[in-house]
């Protein structure tokens, strides 16, 4: 390497400095931003330890959070694997929020610490800001702030209320979080940095919805009132609900505000990781897709040594490695090796199309323009969308794939397709709905209330494909919903077409926790 290479080159060896991280994050900015078209957030880059990183795993990678137990309990199950060698850490951690905030690691070397702000703070930035998932649901100008709001609103309950009180409250939600998110658009969008104010205005006055409902409920010896007519009541109650969270929020009788708001709160922020499970394979594809173009680009314009690109080389190959169904290390398909498979796919297609391509997608095949293409998808689309819509008969084929089918009433498990002409749609769809939470996710769903008699709340689990709910962990779900209601809860499992009850669960309050 001449001299003038060397001069070129944005570290030499594996130490680094404040000044070698902004040095590389500027040359990093020139290729992500001004030849690869990306667009993102401001970055905020943090250096933080290990113990740092354990600490922002127990919190799910949040930069400030309320106290949970629970969270305790991760730090040092995580701490324990780490200090044993059982566990290795990531490299980074990137927040959704604005500016974006990404942690890299003190120990990483001047090659990782390229590779990190490539992928997190240019990929997973980009993605964020663009994907419409991230648009709708999530808030990146409110976030910090919502979560400042939180911790301090949780920790004035605690000395108010008792550590015990609030605690109980935050296990309830907690156990309900994947069923208090909205799944369909809302007529508002989120505003996050209003929510203090909003508060203190609900501090101010009664929910009008709770008054108008429990009013009219019978009492004994009172005098009969009028009682709303059914559609009225329906409405009020928003029924059907499938968002649990935000039903109790609203209409549990024997809540007060503050264990309102902390529902509230938690279902806010199950709202804001919503996106992010959608998008797994699409998030990692795009952020493995970016770093891999932008740090070959540092290598070919002399930035980064041969040595350094062969560090970056062999940490890359290790992401993106997909083990075969038959290996001892298979866990399943890595959205790493997915999604960076499926966008170079979509980059060949663009520039080396086979007439296979042309037939499969007229409307990107040749066109010259991956970026283009690649920035529409990332935009544009979620892993269930985003499979369904672009995994090619010929990275069906490079990766070998087949369906196989377990059907409990079969005693043999059957291929149903395989990498053929016949199979390619049929293992397309199967794939893609691996990825649909909606497919995944219980469906779970408030139906009716017994304002006039016990006041029993009643749930339906619509069930899929015969997948009943596991009975012991639907009771102990099921008995903080009754918590929080404060009365009886049933929980009926019910074949969607025919209406048929498989099995029904019934949960009582207990008196003593609310």
């Amino acid at each position: 390497m001449s001299v003038i290479e060397q001069d070129n080159l944005l570290f030499h060896g594996p130490d680094w400095d404040f000044g070698t991280i902004q040095r590389i994050h500027d040359a990093v900015e020139a290729i992500g931003v001004g030849e690869l078209g990306l667009d993102v957030y401001p970055n905020q880059i943090e250096v933080i330890t290990a113990e740092q990183m354990l600490d922002a795993y127990a919190s799910i990678g949040m930069p400030l959070f309320y106290k949970h137990w629970s969270f305790g309990k991760r730090f040092a199950l995580h701490e324990s694997s780490y200090r044993q060698g059982l566990m290795g850490l990531a490299y980074e951690i990137v927040i959704n929020s604005n500016p974006c905030i990404s942690y890299i690691m003190e120990e990483n070397t001047a090659t990782m610490q390229t590779l990190v702000i490539a992928h997190a703070a240019y990929g997973h930035n980009h993605f964020f800001k663009n994907n419409y998932l991230f648009k709708e649901w999530t808030d990146a100008d409110g976030i910090l702030d919502y979560l400042e709001f939180a911790k301090g609103y949780i920790t004035r309950c605690e000395e108010r209320y008792g550590h015990a009180a609030v605690e109980r409250m935050l296990d309830a939600a907690h156990a309900l979080m994947s069923h208090g998110v909205h799944r369909y658009p809302r007529k508002k969008r989120p505003d996050l940095r209003s929510e203090e104010r909003r508060e203190r205005e609900r501090q101010l006055h009664q929910e009008q919805t709770f008054n108008d409902l429990w009013r009219t409920v019978p009492t004994k010896g009172a005098a009969a009132k009028p009682q709303l007519s059914e559609e009225r009541r329906r409405a009020l109650l928003e029924l059907p609900q499938e968002n649990l969270l935000y039903f109790l929020e609203k209409s549990a009788p024997r809540l007060q505000l503050w264990q309102r708001e902390i529902l509230r709160i938690v279902r806010q922020i199950a709202q804001y990781f919503y996106p992010q499970r959608q998008t797994k394979v699409m998030n990692e594809g795009c952020a493995t897709y970016c770093h891999y173009r932008i740090m070959t680009r540092l290598h070919e314009t002399g930035q980064i040594s041969d040595g350094a690109f062969l560090e970056f080389l062999q940490s890359h190959t290790n992401v993106t490695r997909q083990p075969e169904f038959d290996d001892p290390h298979y866990g399943g398909i890595n959205p790493y090796a997915l999604g960076f498979g499926m966008m170079q796919d979509i980059e060949r297609i663009c520039t080396k199309p086979t007439a296979e391509d042309r037939e499969w997608f007229p409307d990107i095949a040749g066109n010259g323009n991956a970026m283009a293409v690649l920035r529409d998808v990332w935009a544009n689309y979620r892993d269930e969308s985003f499979i369904s819509q672009f995994l090619s008969p010929h990275l069906i084929r490079k990766w070998r794939m087949f369906h196989l089918v377990d059907d409990p009433d079969r005693p043999e498990l059957m291929i149903e397709a395989i990498h053929d002409e016949r199979g390619y749609r049929r293992l397309r769809r199967s794939l893609s709905r691996h990825y649909d939470v909606g497919w995944s996710d219980p469906d779970i769903q408030v139906i009716d209330v017994d304002l006039a008699g016990d006041r029993r709340l009643i749930l339906h689990h619509h069930v899929l494909n015969r997948t009943l709910l596991h009975k012991d962990d639907a009771q102990r779900v099921l008995q903080m919903v009754a918590n929080l209601w404060g009365y009886a809860v049933v929980l009926k499992e019910v074949e969607p077409a025919t209406g048929a009850i498989f099995q029904e669960h019934v949960a009582h309050p207990h008196e003593t926790l609310f």
